[in-house]
């Protein structure tokens, strides 16, 4: 048996591998089980470094880039996170030291053998919930987070828009979840840093409630939107070519209708008449209008479009089996010459 680490943020004892993981919610860690079991069968066997202490190691996966030791051992990034995030995963110096780069931006795919992969889903074809049966007009499901940037292509800022209009506009109409909006969003100035604790002292006082249209947290999303009819999915950036996340993809296993702005070249991989392209209108309230003129055919039709792309091959693409058996296929051919199936 051949032996490689896997390296994931705060993660110990192969839970990475554990499908009944409290953290695997909404299939999170699946698309690594799935690697781990593909590379099994070619008679490599990969652990988080804990559980090979006591075993000669022969590569590394690092999932997304880390601070690197110089251990002579073959290393290899699945680069997922945004670069504006995660800025390691397009530095090119901190790339040329693995020996293979998966990876979903152009950013990471300047060397000889990188690999370009898309976000893993785990895509199973259910029928979706008609458009009367679901309670929920619209919603957002995102932390309460802000960019460690200010640029044009911040997305971070468009959502608290489409939240901030529907609290002033429609409020029935709007459902906001996630982690962390029983808080003020986040400040960086002086005076939003004041203005923050003000608020923030106003909620733990007197029950102050800072996002009137949050209703609470989630644990698996698809509890939302498979009963929401339509859901704003925004990325943390736009004109990112090729950074669709699972965003979109949460929502279109949920039968749920997306408004999505993110990756410029999306309609290359997605057709158009699966979701609603947020970049057709001006702002949030020509979005609404249009979303108040779809119809349950429409609704309908929007889901039959959907259902036929996630069991094409652009859908295969972003199915965590594809995205499995690429990153296996690689490193056992690197590891075992001739292996790669």
């Amino acid at each position: 048996m051949i032996y490689g680490n896997i390296y994931c943020e705060s993660i110990t004892g192969n839970k990475l591998f554990d499908y009944s993981s409290p953290r695997n919610s909404d299939g999170l860690f699946t698309p690594y089980i799935l690697l781990r079991d593909k590379l099994l069968q070619s008679g490599i066997e990969i652990n988080t470094p804990d559980v090979n202490t006591d075993r000669a190691v022969s590569f590394e996966i690092h999932m997304d880039g880390r601070p690197l030791i110089d251990n002579n051992i073959r290393k290899y990034l699945i680069a997922v996170e945004n670069p504006l995030i995660n800025m390691l995963n397009a530095d090119v110096e901190h790339l040329k030291s693995y020996y293979r780069v998966f990876s979903l931006t152009d950013a990471s795919l300047i060397y000889p053998g990188a690999v370009r992969i898309f976000t893993p889903n785990v895509i199973s074809m259910r029928a979706p919930r008609p458009f009367a049966d679901r309670s929920i007009f619209s919603c957002l499901i995102c932390s309460n987070k802000a960019a460690p940037w200010f640029g044009s292509n911040d997305l971070y800022a468009e959502r608290i828009n489409v939240i901030r209009w529907y609290e002033k506009n429609a409020l029935p109409l709007f459902h906001l979840y996630g982690r962390g909006w029983g808080k003020p969003g986040h400040a960086f100035s002086r005076k939003d840093k004041l203005l923050r604790r003000i608020a923030r002292l106003r909620t733990q006082l007197f029950g102050y409630k800072p996002f009137p249209s949050w209703h609470g947290e989630v644990n698996f999303k698809s509890e939302i939107l498979s009963d929401a009819k339509f859901s704003y999915c925004y990325e943390n950036v736009k004109d990112m070519p090729y950074y669709i996340t699972e965003k979109i993809f949460d929502a279109f296993l949920s039968g749920c209708v997306p408004i999505y702005w993110g990756a410029n070249n999306v309609l290359d991989y997605i057709p158009a008449d699966c979701f609603i392209d947020r970049r057709n209108f001006r702002d949030t309230a020509e979005v609404h209008k249009y979303l108040l003129s779809v119809t349950p055919e429409q609704h309908a039709q929007y889901q039959k479009n959907i259902a036929e792309f996630l069991g094409s091959e652009k859908g295969y693409l972003f199915n965590a089996e594809n995205f499995a058996t690429t990153i296996a296929n690689a490193i056992a051919g690197d590891v075992i010459p001739g292996a790669a199936k």
